[in-house]
């Protein structure tokens, strides 16, 4: 049973920076890999993706908004995967989940992945 456990949200200035941890309770898929990733959800807005990246490749995708602040990493010895946010801005406050799929390729859509977290709140005020 797959179960993804977010930590690291919080309260933060502007200009600040969090890490956020994810631990996937198990790789769905060692052979083919995960595709893992961090998405956001303001207030009234649609769930965002932020940062994605392969368990298996090099692979990574970040959104516009945070190219050059955000760093989405993984220790696959770990099951775990981090979101390190530098440069904080207001507009990054916002509900952060992480979503795992088995899948080669990956894609940046919600809907392309099949487990959740539920979420670490930031806020950056």
């Amino acid at each position: 049973h797959v179960q993804l456990v977010e930590s690291g949200g919080g309260s933060v200035q502007p200009g600040m920076s969090l890490r956020l941890a994810c631990v996937e309770s198990v790789s769905i898929d060692e052979k083919r890999g995960d595709c893992m990733a961090w998405f956001r959800q303001r207030p009234g807005s649609q769930r965002e993706s932020i940062a994605v990246a392969h368990t298996r490749s090099t692979y990574t995708y970040y959104a516009d908004s945070v190219k050059g602040r955000f760093t989405i990493s993984l220790d696959t010895a770990r099951n775990t995967l981090y979101l390190q946010m530098n440069s904080l801005k207001p507009e990054d406050t916002g509900m952060y989940y992480c979503a795992a799929v088995s899948r080669s390729r990956c894609s940046p859509l919600p809907e392309g992945f099949q487990y959740w977290g539920q979420g670490t709140q930031v806020t950056v005020s």
